[in-house]
């Protein structure tokens, strides 16, 4: 039998929820990339409008924008998991608590989906 057997089976499904979250936000950032192009195709189709550039731009910033943070999100869960697995099996008694990497990502999480409200509220309002 594994010494602290389920403190690391629990590890270990938190480390697979974090890499299962930063694949949906990278998903998330391909589609919203690619969403420009599904508006100038139903513009097209519609009534023969043309999405801006530079909502185009935007939509692509942002899309690799949430790419990049998914990615980053992979890296920060490699390193806590590694770094509880370590204090599992450490004798000494350890601190727990987040990093301050957390709090970085959930921030630029809520900026990115705040500009992607704006975007997407602008579409629908501003568009004649």
């Amino acid at each position: 039998m594994i010494a602290h057997f389920s403190d690391h089976a629990a590890n270990e499904r938190t480390f697979l929820a974090w890499i299962r979250t930063a694949l949906a936000v990278m998903a998330f950032g391909f589609l919203v990339e690619r969403f420009d192009l599904f508006l100038q195709v139903a513009a097209a189709s519609l009534d023969g409008r043309r999405v801006s550039a530079g909502r185009h731009l935007f939509g692509d910033i942002v899309g690799l924008l949430l790419l990049l943070l998914g990615g980053a999100m992979m890296v920060v869960a490699t390193q806590r998991y590694r770094r509880i697995r370590c204090g599992i099996e450490s004798p000494d008694p350890q601190r727990g608590g987040g990093g301050r990497s957390d709090l970085v990502l959930v921030g630029i999480l809520l900026l990115l989906g705040g500009a992607l409200f704006i975007y997407l509220a602008c579409n629908v309002l501003i568009s004649p």
